[in-house]
């Protein structure tokens, strides 16, 4: 009877740490993806301006191109 409490007891915390360090771990990729993102060689406001200087290139193109059609 003890063994078995003894033998539940250990199968349930043990999962839980092990839960638990695979949570914080999930976490810490996560952060570490953040980070990255954020302090990397542009960071995102460099890749958002460059999107937009793409799309403000594209406009002109068009326009330029749809001026010239007519």
């Amino acid at each position: 009877m003890v063994i078995e409490i003894l033998k539940y007891l250990k199968a349930r915390y043990v999962s839980e740490k092990a839960q638990g360090i695979v949570e914080y771990a999930l976490i810490l990729a996560f952060v570490a993806v953040i980070a990255a993102a954020l302090f990397g060689n542009d960071g995102i406001q460099g890749s958002i301006e460059k999107v937009f200087k793409n799309i403000e290139g594209l406009l002109q193109n068009g326009a330029a191109k749809s001026g010239a059609d007519t």
